[in-house]
């Protein structure tokens, strides 16, 4: 104390870091002074600490005294040891500059808080050589986190607070992220100041400021808004996550959404999840969606009982909606499990929907109290699961995978309650068709693979009249590949096909391919939907609409032919009536055959055909107009119940239709045959109810075509056959066992005697049976004629050595 009085006797680093300080603190920091103590710490690292001590102790004083010029010095002078020592003996000296920064922080000043900020941001980026194992951040953390939700009364210094506590933010990420002997940043404890913090200023964006829709178009006053400034400090928080930590940087982002209400409207969280998506690590993903989701009551699809936000559905269907965003996102890099896992989880929230739009409310198994559902609320988050639904199936499209025989199997076990199966095969077919509508693929074979193309022809077939409409709409979206689905949706016989403008390219290769393989299937399933008592006029303009696009589509002449066939196979149906169809419906299959062959014989630009069209078109105007689609497809349909009366000027003769085409060149052989479906069992069998028994039928099929099905007879597998199967094998088991055990406790405990008796009957037996087999080998049976012919018509005698003779295994001993 007493050589702290003389200037002359205290110690050489106090007298070094004093001379720092000008007289007049405004003159700045001395630099030839600054220089010397950085040489002399540079020369006796041992001192760094004691420096630092001595430079917090006068910063503390200075601030205590509102000497903030001082202040500024001190920080200064501090900054450049840091730059310029990198020691081993600097954690001591961080201790020292890391309270100073505290102090500053601490402080109410704006200006000390952003001094201190600064200090710490460029302590930040200098990469040490030494650990530090004691080192605590978690002050730095929660001050900053403070700061970024600075609500000082001026704006100008409220937005220079809250930009300084992001860049703190960076700054402790950054110098902890990487180092393993620092506090984990990722812990909940941190993270959940962290991520809320940038989340605000990401939210809050000020009335002076405008955002540009792209960082590189933003300008310079923009770039350093809080704004900006946050999303690029979230950006860089994420791109560090790894496999195991994007969990707990994630879960308070829908903590946040929750809390402040953010799900509707969506525009924030929707946001939020691109910039989430887009930042993390692809391996990241599927630890994003297969572990947020399901165990976490803030998560993005929990269940709507379990939070807070219980029965709201606009929030959930929200929700949904921010997710179907982020999962085509995801699916753009990488499929794999992260949309499947999706795609199944969207499968039961839609399933748990249904079941609170049936009951009116929802289960409140968690204590919650019942809380009445409003249907079109409900619907409305039906919606939007429909809508991410597509967007997954969408995705998964890409990989080739069948997205129909992943819908079928979960809808097949849905036999509990039939409105809810029904309800739910509706669902998931708008979805297919949302799908089909955006999905451009120029290669039939991909688009409709025969997986999928049996599956939903199959369900083309069901007694529900609703899934036929959507099945033949879900076939005209995905066969429609040039926009010319709209000109053929009113059914009409119009004299010039060139009004419609239609987009008409050659059949590709491809698409030939894709008609022999499959043509016969679609012609069948088409016959067979005419048949059907339950279509209305919106059936009859999707089967045209199908009609005409696969004439413009996917026809070649023989497809062209093959089309000409079934339609007069269908005006076959509405004439012989066979299947009882009402006048409606026979009038509307007349109809459909005159419209299609109308434009058809337009497109083959045969004048004959035209001709001969356009002949029955004009009788029929004049003695039967309920033939034609101009007086059946209106909102009242002129009917005649006289259709058995009909005179044979009005209907389209195959054999005349065989003449006019076959003189130009068309297959007339194959023109003059009548088309006959080739039915199959599951054809015979189409009146089902849901898509599981139509799943149940094919399996029937299946296996009733296979080659062990012909040589086995049919039995009927139940839970009882199982069961009694099961049991006859444990018991023959049993018997096998026991029986093993008496032969071996026989020849262990049987006298000798008896054992040579018992074996020489059985060798007996064999050998009599041996000499049977030798009789009958060497002495065959004769021949019906008593000889064999030789080649020149000679009778021989049949003779074989013994010793060339093949005997069967079962004798040879």
């Amino acid at each position: 104390g007493v050589c702290g009085c003389c200037g002359a006797l205290r110690p050489r680093y106090k007298r070094l870091v004093d001379n720092i300080f000008p007289e007049d603190p405004e003159d700045g920091l001395v630099k030839t002074n600054m220089e010397k103590l950085t040489f002399y710490a540079l020369s006796a690292p041992e001192k760094l600490d004691r420096i630092g001590a001595y430079l917090s102790e006068r910063l503390i004083r200075d601030v205590s005294r509102h000497r903030y010029g001082y202040v500024c010095i001190a920080m200064e002078a501090l900054d450049q040891l840091l730059m310029a020592c990198h020691c081993q003996s600097i954690n001591l000296f961080v201790e020292s500059f890391l309270k100073m920064v505290a102090k500053l922080l601490e402080s109410e000043k704006p200006n000390l808080q952003i001094l201190g900020t600064n200090s710490f941001v460029k302590f930040a980026n200098i990469e040490e050589d030494t650990p530090s194992y004691h080192r605590s951040y978690d002050f730095f953390v929660s001050r900053f986190s403070e700061m970024c939700h600075s609500s000082h009364d001026d704006l100008d210094i409220r937005t220079k607070i809250r930009m300084s506590g992001i860049k703190g933010l960076q700054g402790v990420v950054r110098k902890t992220v990487n180092d393993e002997l620092q506090a984990n940043i990722w812990d909940p404890q941190h993270m959940d100041k962290i991520v809320p913090s940038l989340l605000f200023n990401l939210q809050h964006v000020e009335e002076a400021e405008s955002r540009s829709p792209s960082p590189l178009q933003a300008t310079e006053k923009e770039k350093e808004s809080p704004t900006e400034l946050a999303e690029r400090c979230l950006r860089e928080l994420l791109g560090r996550a790894a496999y195991g930590n994007i969990k707990n940087a994630i879960k308070p982002v829908l903590i946040h959404l929750d809390n402040h209400s953010l799900w509707e409207p969506k525009i924030f969280a929707t946001c939020c999840f691109r910039i989430i998506m887009y930042s993390i690590q692809v391996g990241s993903w599927p630890e994003l969606w297969l572990g947020t989701p399901s165990g976490d009551a803030h998560a993005c699809l929990g269940s709507p009982a379990s939070a807070s936000m219980a029965g709201l559905t606009t929030i959930r269907a929200g929700i949904v909606e921010v997710l179907s965003e982020a999962a085509v996102i995801a699916a753009s890099g990488s499929v794999g499990p992260t949309v499947l896992e999706v795609f199944n989880t969207l499968l039961r929230q839609l399933r748990l929907s249904i079941d609170y739009a049936l009951t009116g409310s929802y289960d409140c198994a968690a204590g919650v109290s019942t809380k009445i559902i409003k249907e079109h609320e409900e619907r409305m988050f039906q919606e939007a699961v429909l809508k991410t639904i597509g967007f997954s199936i969408l995705c998964i499209w890409k990989e080739g995978c069948s997205v129909f025989t992943r819908i079928l199997p979960f809808v097949s076990s849905l036999h509990d309650r039939e409105n809810r199966n029904r309800l739910t095969q509706i669902m998931l077919l708008k979805s297919l068709l949302q799908v089909s509508v955006g999905f451009q693929c120029s290669n039939m074979l991909t688009a409709l693979p025969s997986a999928f193309l049996d599956r939903l022809l199959s369900a083309a077939l069901m007694e529900d009249a609703e899934i036929r409409l959507f099945v033949l709409e879900i076939l005209i979206s995905f066969i429609d590949r040039h926009g010319n689905r709209q000109k053929f949706s009113t059914i009409s016989t119009i004299s010039d096909i060139s009004v419609l403008k239609l987009k008409v390219d050659k059949c590709s290769r491809q698409d030939t391919v894709f008609m022999k393989k499959h043509g016969q299937q679609l012609y069948r399933h088409i016959y067979l939907i005419c048949k059907e008592e339950t279509n209305v006029q919106a059936h009859y303009e999707a089967l045209y609409s199908m009609l005409m696009l696969i004439s413009i589509e996917l026809a070649n002449e023989e497809v062209m032919v093959d089309l000409i066939r079934l339609v007069l196979a269908v005006q076959e149906i509405a004439q012989i009536n066979e299947d009882n169809l009402s006048a409606y419906n026979r009038c509307a299959l007349f109809a459909l055959g005159a419209a299609y062959l109308n434009l058809i014989s337009q497109l083959t630009t045969v004048p004959t055909f035209c001709q001969h069209i356009h002949e029955v078109i004009q009788m029929r105007q004049k003695e039967a107009p309920y033939l034609l689609p101009e007086d059946v497809f209106v909102e009242r349909p002129r009917l005649s119940k006289s259709l058995d009366r009909l005179g044979p000027e009005v209907f389209f003769w195959q054999s005349k239709i065989s003449e006019v085409l076959g003189g130009s060149g068309y297959n007339s052989d194959r023109l003059s045959t009548p088309y006959i479906p080739q039915l199959t069992d599951e054809d015979r069998l189409s009146k089902r109810k849901s898509i599981g028994e139509t799943i149940s039928l094919q399996v029937e099929v299946e296996s009733r075509n296979s080659p062990e099905r012909e040589q086995v007879p049919s039995e009927e597998i139940t839970y009882e056959t199982l069961k009694k199967a099961i049991v006859d094998s444990v018991a023959v088991e049993e018997q096998e066992r026991e029986r093993r055990r008496q032969v071996v406790e026989k020849f262990q405990k049987a006298p000798f005697e008896e054992i040579a008796a018992h074996c020489g009957a059985r060798a007996t037996l064999l050998q009599s049976k041996l000499n049977q087999i030798f009789e009958i080998t060497i002495r065959p049976p004769p021949s019906p004629s008593g000889t064999i012919t030789a080649a020149y018509g000679q009778p021989q005698n049949h003779s074989i050595p013994v010793y060339e003779m093949k005997f069967p295994d079962l004798c040879v001993y």
